[in-house]
């Protein structure tokens, strides 16, 4: 059984490590990182996006994604479709910078994810996903029952 927990444990950080080192690398030259990258991947492929959209899709933090918005918007990747005065509710749209770089995180995304399915058939990924999500699924109920 503790093998089991550590191979798991294991293999799963070890794919977080490395898929923030390839975002890391490939956006360096951006000067951007990985939560950078999610926000602007999830703008271009879903054609613009809310600050609440992020959070959700990112699963990350509010607090995360406006500090990576306020910095995408400093630095000239996104604007904001509109003022209003619910800011998480507004429309966030690519500028031409923000669409190049978008592009360019799709492309990568999908040559990534090209070299790493290889070894696998349409079937061994389509378990894989269901597999993961059902590990997913159930360490989310026990660690919402191990805050009771």
């Amino acid at each position: 059984m503790q093998e089991r927990f550590e191979t798991f444990t294991v293999l799963i950080n070890r794919i977080s490590r490395n898929i923030k080192k390839i975002k890391n690398q490939e956006m360096e030259e951006y000067n951007l990182r990985s939560a950078h990258i999610s926000c602007l991947y999830y703008i271009y492929s879903l054609n613009g996006a809310t600050a609440t959209d992020l959070c959700e899709r990112c699963e990350e933090d509010k607090a995360t994604i406006s500090r990576a918005l306020d910095y995408l918007e400093t630095n000239g990747y996104i604007t904001r479709n509109v003022e209003s005065a619910k800011r998480y509710k507004n429309p966030l749209l690519l500028t031409d910078k923000g669409f190049e770089v978008g592009k360019k995180i799709a492309d990568k995304i999908d040559n990534v994810l090209a070299v790493i399915s290889g070894g696998l058939t349409e079937e061994e990924r389509s378990e894989f996903y269901r597999c993961l999500s059902i590990i997913s699924e159930s360490l989310e109920t026990v660690s919402k029952n191990s805050m009771k």
